[in-house]
């Protein structure tokens, strides 16, 4: 099962961003604006992140206040 890495963004709390396990930010301009949250399992995802993540590499997600 795929693994991928979480990171938050600190300007924006409820945004999130989903990348590759161990891909990094290497595209971001500031990637002092995000900060590392952990691991999320591909069964942990939602059906509509995990296309976007196969599509992109990535995939930013809204999240709950």
């Amino acid at each position: 099962m795929q693994e991928f890495d979480f990171y938050i963004n600190l300007k924006k709390p409820t945004l999130g961003l989903y990348v590759r396990k161990d891909a990094g930010l290497p595209d971001l301009a500031d990637q002092s604006d995000w900060q590392f949250e952990g691991h999320e399992w591909e069964s942990e995802l939602a059906p509509g992140l995990l296309k976007e993540l196969e599509a992109n590499g990535h995939a930013f997600q809204e999240l709950g206040a």
